[in-house]
């Protein structure tokens, strides 16, 4: 069995800083996550996608963000379970608990932080009859490799930040860009809209508004040729010639086996206490997107403040007759905790 002062769900960036803050109070971590590496969605769905409110980096790709907070928990000596889902949570005693993974290995800590995103996703596929066919061939849900469109047209349908951020990166790597909105506003950045609209009067890319994708044409070897648009107020479909298309509506998210640990649930997130992000079970904690309050922004920022702040809230639940003094890294460095 592990055993460790605080056991995270979730290796991604929030899950990482976990281990960065936990460091600074002399706690152990050991961090459990489906995927095969550390990362999380950055480096699993966007490695190379641009991140612009990190404070201090003016942009940082997401897998450079990982790499760097990789780097930053070494000195603390974090150690892992990936490639393996934690399915069950059981009380061990009046302090711990045991979760179990699908392999059948046991953890035990007396501090659970789930910080699992929003847990198992799904692309949001538009209702376009031969979509399914053409996956692979043509249509993917996500960007992994940039470079897999150098060169290539590509047509992209979305109107939140995935859309705005992948049209701007990728219009200095395709050979053609066309985004396709089906309104006249955009859900994303009002700075990236800008970027879009800016880029579309110098010729950069084309946008399409009030128009939809709605037809897909491959060729006699079932690989994607062009989309077919539906136009606001015109009664003909036009036909683009492109290598891909992109349809980034986002991901459907699923809590899989987090929702049957008798935490409360709110509209698919789990409810916490701003005071500390603790759960309604006492010591198990829920830091980042997986987690909900009034006011709650989706933001790694935001996420690096409640795992912050819930950190200190462990120390006391281990060492509740320690008395816990901040300490400033500027003034101790790390070596110095």
């Amino acid at each position: 069995m592990i055993e460790t002062d605080i056991l995270i769900i979730g290796a991604g960036p929030v899950g990482l800083f976990t281990v960065f803050e936990a460091g600074l109070l002399k706690l152990r971590c050991h961090i459990i996550d489906v995927l095969p590496q550390p990362g999380g969605q950055l480096s699993e769905i966007y490695p190379k996608k641009p991140i612009y409110d990190i404070p201090g980096f003016p942009e940082v790709l997401a897998g450079d963000l990982i790499d760097n907070l990789i780097k930053q928990i070494e000195p603390f000596k974090p150690t892992y379970t990936l490639g393996e889902k934690a399915v069950s949570i059981e009380k061990h005693d009046d302090l711990n608990f045991i979760v179990t993974t699908d392999s059948g290995k046991q953890h035990k800590a007396p501090n659970i932080f789930i910080a699992g995103g929003l847990g198992v996703f799904e692309p949001r596929k538009p209702p376009i009859s031969n979509i399914n066919e053409l996956e692979n061939k043509g249509v993917d849900y996500m960007v992994r490799d940039p470079e897999k469109y150098r060169n290539k047209n590509i047509v992209i349908a979305g109107g939140g930040d995935s859309a705005l951020d992948w049209t701007i990166f990728l219009k200095d790597v395709a050979k053609s860009v066309t985004i396709v909105h089906r309104s006249g506003e955009f859900r994303g950045h009002l700075d990236s809209v800008q970027k879009v609209i800016d880029s579309s009067e110098k010729g950069e890319l084309t946008l399409k508004t009030f128009a939809e994708v709605t037809s897909l044409k491959p060729d006699e070897n079932g690989n994607l040729t062009s989309v077919g648009l539906t136009i606001k107020d015109q009664p003909d479909t036009l036909w683009i010639d492109t290598d891909y298309f992109l349809p980034l509506f986002g991901l459907s998210p699923k809590l899989g086996p987090i929702a049957d640990w008798k935490l409360n649930i709110d509209k698919n997130a789990i409810a916490v206490n701003t005071i500390d992000y603790s759960t309604n079970i006492p010591g198990i904690y829920a830091v980042g997107d997986i987690n909900t309050y009034e006011g709650k922004l989706k933001l790694i920022l935001c996420g690096f403040h409640e795992t912050t702040i819930a950190v200190q809230s462990a120390f006391k639940r281990i060492y509740p007759d320690k008395k816990l003094v901040l300490k400033y890294t500027t003034v101790n460095g790390v070596n110095g905790f």
